[in-house]
């Protein structure tokens, strides 16, 4: 059964979808917080969270016409939040400065203890994800993240096309991305994607 905050968040959705500004605005003001918070914890930065908090809801008020009232909308404004986060997160993964402002932030929560113990859990998932791959991808996943070679190197040594090591790479990180998004609590799984990736 419905209770009372239920039915008139309901009511505010069908609203949104409408095109109703204050409706809008008063779904704002209730997860606003909570998005920030939830971006946050993820980011490790107020100004990148803030971002992602603006982010979310100009998606929302685009989407406005999609959104079905009949589902949770506290669920899906995470969910946006989750991905947006997460697409973020891969952003740094390419610009050093951002993902060390991520990773030194991050550091500042955690005692020694807990660092060590964060770092084992990486190694620990990092190997895990990387054992599931074939032989051959494993291989060349290998050769490029832990001997540092290019593509184009792995191409020379393997007697196989560039275009066949990038396939197999792209291959590889989608089956550790799927991997650590199903077995690793979000916040590890993103950092530890983060360190997979980076060239």
């Amino acid at each position: 059964m419905l209770s009372k905050g239920n039915i008139s968040e309901k009511l505010l959705v069908i609203e949104l979808s409408k095109g109703n500004e204050k409706a809008f605005r008063g779904l704002y003001d209730k997860y606003r917080p909570d998005v920030y918070a939830y971006s946050l914890s993820l980011l490790k930065s107020s100004a990148n969270a803030k971002e992602v908090v603006q982010e979310v809801f100009l998606k929302i008020w685009i989407n406005r016409n999609t959104i079905n009232p009949d589902l949770s909308f506290k669920s899906f404004v995470f969910t946006i939040t989750r991905n947006l986060s997460f697409n973020f997160l891969k952003k740094a993964a390419n610009d050093k400065n951002l993902r060390d402002e991520i990773f030194n932030k991050s550091k500042i929560s955690y005692n020694p203890i807990e660092n060590k113990i964060l770092e084992e859990e990486y190694e620990q998932m990092r190997r895990m994800a990387i054992d599931r791959l074939s032989p051959k991808r494993k291989l060349i996943f290998t050769m490029s993240r832990e001997e540092e070679k290019s593509y184009q190197e792995i191409s020379s040594e393997l007697h196989i096309s560039l275009n066949t090591v990038k396939n197999h790479m792209s291959k590889s990180l989608d089956s550790l991305r799927t991997f650590l998004e199903v077995n690793g609590n979000f916040t590890l799984s993103i950092a530890l994607l983060i360190l997979l990736i980076v060239s």
